[in-house]
């Protein structure tokens, strides 16, 4: 099924009735994540799942109990037959070809409402027909569809792995298809993400963009000189982008962070670039209070990265596609400075030279920049925002659920 639901960004809270969000606390609820073997956004959002419904049970393919985040565990979180695989959480990505058996294996009978986290996958459930399944979508498999040809020739598969690949991935496109069908309501993490759905499942979908702290965001005194890159460590983050730009120009950069491109970004470093690893939330704050900007040269599904570097007064200079045009007010360089409320500048190739021409056009028009305004711009994507918008929509397809005769 497949009802109509306005298309334009939630940008505002939606809230339901007091009525509507105790009846959602009586029903029983799954959470199906991908994996936990690191906590990035998708993990962040699970967590403020968890937290909107504590009655919740939770599922995922595989977990470090080092990683998963120490709420979810004291939860308990089923796992799949993967998850006794020796070297799963390090090699899950190469399990790939296991993913729909291991998905399809989770008992959810008798659960009202299926929450899947998509982005791994995760939507391939069986699920009751009694059962209304919404899925979260931070991305349609970026490694099957989008991306699929810069994973296949990057540097993480090897001579062996990547004829396998390819011909798992021929068949997984097909299951990854299919299983979209299974899903009663789409819901898309960004307008970006959107657009992916339509084209790949033909399905649509509203925006409800993910749930970010930005009230752990504040202002410093104190700007020190410094670029600033966060985010896990592999190839499509393109923080070799900002290594390199930032050798050439000499600029000092930090780059927080963890993944399999660790030793080649070391070796790639210059002496101007300090690589600090995976931080504490409270040191990763730091960072980006005290950063002159954010490089962010990856094209990202949303990026609550950038979202966060905003809620501290930080400029971001970001690849002018993806989810960062959704939040980030930013110009391209070669013009005057175009508004008080602007938070960012924009390159238009993921290039060095297209990146040190925004750095040193950031450079200009430095001090033009509003910390105070920068940071207002994240307001609008309070974990608040993404509880209340959810809780609405929730409400609301349910009812639409049961009024086509599904009632239990």
């Amino acid at each position: 099924m497949n009802l109509p639901f306005p298309q334009e960004m939630v940008s505002s809270p939606v809230s339901g009735s007091p009525q509507a969000i105790a009846s959602l606390r009586k029903l029983r609820i799954a959470i199906v994540h991908y994996w936990f073997v690191n906590r990035r956004g998708g993990e962040r959002v699970v967590e403020v799942l968890a937290e909107m419904f504590p009655q919740a049970d939770l599922f995922s393919l595989i977990v470090n109990p080092e990683k998963a985040p120490p709420v979810l565990r004291e939860r308990g979180i089923k796992t799949s037959f993967l998850q006794k695989l020796p070297g799963s959480n390090r090699w899950h990505r190469h399990l790939l070809p296991l993913y729909p058996m291991a998905l399809e294996q989770f008992d959810l009978n008798g659960y009202d409402l299926v929450l899947s986290s998509e982005s791994g996958p995760a939507k391939g459930v069986l699920t009751h027909s009694r059962t209304c399944h919404v899925c979260y979508c931070h991305s349609p498999m970026r490694y099957l569809w989008d991306s699929y040809h810069g994973y296949r020739d990057g540097q993480s598969l090897g001579i062996f792995s990547r004829p396998v690949f390819s011909l798992a991935s021929h068949y997984l496109r097909l299951w990854d298809a299919a299983s979209a069908q299974r899903v009663d309501y789409f819901v898309a993490n960004s307008r970006n993400v959107a657009a992916r759905i339509r084209k790949h499942y033909r399905r649509e979908a509203p925006v409800i963009h993910p749930p970010v702290h930005v009230r752990a965001g504040h202002l410093s005194n104190r700007i020190d000189d410094y670029y600033l890159f966060v985010g896990e460590l592999v190839d499509y983050k393109r923080a070799d982008l900002a290594i390199e730009v930032c050798n050439r120009l000499g600029r000092r950069l930090h780059v927080v962070g963890e993944g399999e491109q660790y030793r080649r970004l070391r070796r790639l470093a210059g002496p101007s670039i300090v690589l600090c690893g995976p931080l504490s939330d409270h040191d990763l704050r730091e960072q980006y209070a005290h950063c002159r900007a954010l490089l962010f040269p990856a094209e990202e599904d949303f990026g609550i990265v950038p979202v966060e570097a905003l809620s501290f007064g930080r400029p971001v200079l970001a690849y002018g596609r993806g989810g960062a045009t959704e939040t980030v007010n930013g110009f391209y360089p070669g013009g005057p400075f175009p508004a008080a409320d602007s938070s960012g500048i924009f390159f238009r190739q993921q290039s060095p030279e297209s990146l040190s021409e925004a750095i040193l056009a950031f450079e200009n028009v430095e001090d033009e920049f509003s910390p105070l305004l920068i940071k207002r711009s994240a307001e609008r994507f309070d974990v608040s925002y993404f509880r209340e918008n959810l809780e609405s929509f929730l409400s609301q397809k349910l009812r639409e659920f049961h009024a086509d005769g599904l009632e239990p």
